[in-house]
């Protein structure tokens, strides 16, 4: 659980607007910024996953920020970029709020990259 002196990260959240693809349909548009933060990244052990087969490394990552309305909105379909170093994108696979940290900071379990 970080402190408030350990967020020196900067991130920013990105959303992917829907567009019409001009037949009725609904289709996945731009990445749009919705807001940057603070944040505190932190790189846990590398794990391998199997995807068709193949054996894959991931690169999980800890993301923590102060809880706030803009940030009691992010959601999974959500990806976040490293406002210092925009090649590090994270993919956003789980938002918690621990229990003893309820309303304080919330927790974003990423992956880095694999997101476009």
């Amino acid at each position: 659980m970080p402190s408030a002196g350990q967020l020196r990260d900067r991130i920013t959240l990105q959303s992917r607007s829907t567009v019409d693809d001009g037949y009725g349909n609904e289709v996945s548009g731009p990445w749009t910024d919705q807001f940057t933060i603070a944040a505190r990244v932190t790189t846990t052990p590398g794990r391998e996953t199997v995807t068709a087969q193949r054996l894959q490394g991931v690169n999980p990552v800890d993301v923590w920020v102060r809880w706030s309305s803009q940030t009691a909105g992010i959601k999974t379909e959500w990806r976040a970029i490293d406002a210092r170093d925009s090649s590090r994108v994270f993919a956003i696979l789980s938002v918690t709020d621990p229990e003893e940290y309820r309303r304080q900071f919330r927790l974003l379990s990423c992956t880095l990259g694999g997101v476009s």
